[in-house]
């Protein structure tokens, strides 16, 4: 039986939603899995929240999500999610281009899963997600998305 997993990309750069749909597509390892972007946080809220045109949206079981985006910036985001007690068990990873410490400590402080930087070249950017997607769908457990 092949396990279906879910993924929310939030991600503002074109480019970068781009490669990382690909390279999560191309790393699933027999795995069942349904990738879908939102390009900024009021968009990725709505997701989750089921509003406008994701009003039939299934809950993903992983959130990827960029720091730096328009309308509502990842940590509000992060702020959301972990704070209502229907979605805090959804990990999220942050996939953002900030090295900075500060980001970093912020990040879990608010409830963050995971800190990590997005590698600078295509080829970079194609291993780290395998490295994501080996962990978090192969390695760690992931518990059902809310319905």
């Amino acid at each position: 039986m092949t396990r279906s997993v879910r993924v929310l990309v939030a991600e503002d750069n074109e480019d970068h939603l781009f490669l990382t749909t690909r390279a999560l597509e191309q790393t699933n390892h027999g795995l069942k899995l349904e990738v879908q972007g939102v390009r900024d946080g009021e968009e990725a809220l709505d997701y989750f929240y089921r509003r406008g045109k994701y009003e039939d949206a299934t809950r993903p079981h992983l959130l990827l999500l960029d720091l730096k985006m328009p309308k509502v910036d990842g940590l509000e985001v992060l702020d959301r999610i972990k704070s209502d007690p229907d979605l805090r068990s959804i990990p999220v990873v942050v996939l953002t281009s900030s090295d900075r410490p500060e980001d970093v400590e912020e990040t879990y402080r608010r409830g963050g899963n995971s800190y990590v930087t997005k590698p600078i070249t295509p080829n970079g950017m194609r291993e780290g997600l395998r490295d994501i997607t080996d962990y978090w769908m192969h390695v760690a457990a992931l518990p059902e998305p809310p319905a």
